[in-house]
């Protein structure tokens, strides 16, 4: 019996151990509302994290389902790392409440937003829903311009070594390694894409602004009479007299848009129509944070040629 009480004994302190190693080498769970941030998270997480996105590329970031799978994902995350300014207003309250996951609640240590630790444009004086799809808090596509990666990049990184303390300098390190190849990266885009300052674009949905601040262009129609209203013919046509005022270079939309009212002004503007891909993962060259401006810059500039 004593025999049996110390085998017994020995299995338990055996199997504690195990659990106490797991535990120490588990990954952060994280959920990313929107590719670019899942891209940035493994960027900065590299082995100490798991992570997944809500949504893919090829989809509007502004309508999801909230479907039982995204629920269980959501139920399941110790860290949430979303754009915020309203972009997932539509659908990431219901995932939340149908998830029951105190530990991402607005507030908390594993709610993160990266739209609130950059400088926002198109931020409304006054809100009128009539002129459609208006954001309260500025326009969210905060992505589309690379400065403010590397923003959200030092929020997320302190994000993570609070989260998991045990790993702070690992974390600390990677967003330093990212940081200095990042820096070389934006320069090298910069440089490439000097001939862009200045050029007139239409664009289908206001969701390039940052893009374009960046890089120095400018919008002079939207194929949307108003933000999150399909095209009309009654629109394009509008819009294409006024090209002959005031002409653009090229008509840009994102890869999850339709193509549809592009390429008809693109055929009848004789401009170029460009898809850029917006977010990381929209096609086989876009298949990290690097990637996605070396194609937007690459494409852009092949354009004006």
């Amino acid at each position: 019996m004593k025999r049996i009480n110390q085998q017994l004994l020995a299995g338990l302190l055996l199997g504690a151990a195990a659990f106490v190693s797991t535990a120490a080498h588990a990954a952060v769970n994280v959920l990313a509302c929107e590719p670019e941030w899942q891209s940035l998270t493994e960027e900065l997480g590299g082995d100490k994290v798991k992570v997944a996105s809500a949504t893919n590329a090829l989809q509007d970031p502004h309508r999801v389902e909230a479907r039982p799978g995204l629920i269980a994902r959501t139920r399941n995350a110790d860290l949430l790392v979303c754009t915020g300014l309203e972009l997932e207003i539509g659908w990431l309250p219901v995932l939340m409440q149908q998830s029951g996951n105190g530990k991402i609640a607005a507030g908390q240590p594993g709610h993160f937003e990266a739209g609130s630790f950059v400088p926002r444009l198109d931020v409304p004086t006054k809100l009128d829903r009539s002129e459609g799809d208006v954001h309260a808090a500025g326009n969210p596509h905060i992505q589309q311009n690379p400065h403010n990666i590397a923003l959200v990049a030092v929020a997320l990184s302190k994000r993570l070594a609070q989260i998991d303390p045990a790993n702070a300098a690992y974390y600390q390190a990677r967003q330093a390694n990212f940081s200095t190849r990042w820096n070389a990266a934006m320069l090298k885009w910069e440089q490439q894409a000097a001939p862009l300052r200045g050029v007139a674009v239409v664009e289908h949905h206001k969701n390039m602004e940052y893009l374009m601040n960046w890089l120095g262009m400018h919008q002079v129609g939207t194929l949307e009479a108003k933000p999150g209203v399909e095209p009309s013919a009654a629109h394009l046509g509008e819009l294409l007299a006024q090209l002959q005022q005031t002409p653009a270079k090229m008509v840009i939309r994102a890869a999850y848009q339709d193509a549809r009212a592009s390429e008809w002004l693109s055929g009848r503007a004789h401009i170029p129509a460009v898809v850029l891909p917006f977010t990381v993962g929209a096609d086989d060259q876009s298949k990290d944070l690097f990637a996605l401006f070396d194609t937007s810059v690459q494409r852009l500039t092949k354009a004006l040629k």
